[in-house]
């Protein structure tokens, strides 16, 4: 089984793939991703302008290997805190990327992200057709 690189354009992080598409598996596998603007840097508007931020980062990943937010079969999320009012602004903007007839299956976890300024980080697992 050959493995590919996946990385939208200009989502390079040395030493790491935005994503692996398995050539035969058709399997897809992402990394973290966060939110961050073009110059990586957190976006730090508002805690929905980083949570939709992160969304459209993973959409651009997904895009890169022909696939969408319909293709995600798990993903799993690690969030700064389980705080009432971020988890609120956390599911609604979710809701607007996944299918919620057949939402993903998924897991979130409590944990420290690499930079203090990040509240959540997520990584899917699709399916390409």
């Amino acid at each position: 089984m050959a493995l590919e690189a996946v990385n939208s354009p200009g989502q390079f992080w040395p030493g790491v793939s935005q994503g692996i598409l398995g050539q035969g598996s058709k399997i897809f596998v992402s990394t973290g991703h966060v939110g961050t603007d073009a110059s990586g840097e957190p976006v730090t508007e508002s805690v929905e302008a980083q949570i939709v931020a992160l969304f459209e980062n993973l959409k651009a990943t997904l895009a890169a290997a022909g696939l969408g937010f319909e293709h995600v079969m798990r993903v799993t999320t690690y969030v700064k805190s389980f705080d009432p009012e971020f988890m609120a602004t956390f599911r609604a903007v979710r809701a607007r990327y996944y299918n919620q007839d057949c939402p993903p299956a998924g897991v979130m976890v409590q944990a420290g992200l690499y930079d203090p300024r990040l509240l959540a980080e997520s990584e899917v697992i699709a399916i390409a057709p």
